[in-house]
Formats: structure tokens, sequence, C-alpha cells
């Protein structure tokens, strides 16, 4: 199997912890934040915000490893797949609401996605 279709599963995989991490985060901001030091403390015990942080972590070490394998212009593009997997999961646990015309920008943001994967060559 080629270098460029073994890394699509970790890019995906990467791209999904950060919008996940997005939703944990807004999630733990229930109270609002304040730049305070003591309000600080708190937000980081929080137990999403914590969630959050620890999404992002392993993204980035699942990052590292697509990067090893593909070059950073072919999965850096991936990235943009982070606008769909936020809309719905902030639609489907968060409740938000998207308007039409952003469903559309969002299919546009797919097909873009699509047509750089494939163009990907093989080395």
């Amino acid at each position: 199997m080629a270098p460029n279709i073994k890394a699509i599963p970790l890019i995906l995989f990467g791209v999904l912890l950060n919008a996940g991490a997005q939703i944990c985060l807004k999630k733990g901001l229930t109270h609002g934040m304040s730049f305070e030091l003591g309000a600080l403390v708190k937000l980081f015990q929080q137990p999403w915000i914590l969630a959050g942080l620890a999404c992002y972590a392993v993204s980035v070490v699942v990052w590292l490893k697509a990067l090893s394998m593909v070059e950073v212009n072919y999965a850096y593009p991936f990235l943009a797949l982070g606008f769909i997997a936020n809309a719905l999961m902030a639609k489907a646990w968060l409740g938000e609401i998207i308007p039409p015309i952003r469903w559309l920008s969002l299919a546009i943001i797919v097909l873009g996605v699509a047509l750089q994967a494939w163009s990907g060559k093989t080395p």
C-alpha cells in the first residue's frame, strides 16, 4: 500500500481528535473565562478542559507519525476537514445551529480536500 494511503487513517484520526478537543474545551467553559490567576487555576481543573488538552496532546503525536509518512503539503490540507468534524460535533453535542450557507461552504471544503488527496503521487 502506498505511504500516502497508509497515512490517511492517521491524518483523519488526528483531525477528529483536534475537533474533539474543541468540543471538550467549549463544554469546559460553561462558567465563562477570566484571565485572573485563581479563575485560570479552576479552569484547568475542569474535567472537560483536561479532556480537551489530552485530545490535543494525542493529536500531536498522531500528527507527527502521519508527517513521518507523507509530505507536509499532502497532509496539511486534510486539517480543513476539521471544519466539518467540528461542525458535526458541535451540532450533535452542543446543540449548535448550522445555517444552510455554512453547510454549502463545508461541502466546498470537502471537495477541495478530496481533490488535493487524489492529486498525491506515490513516491
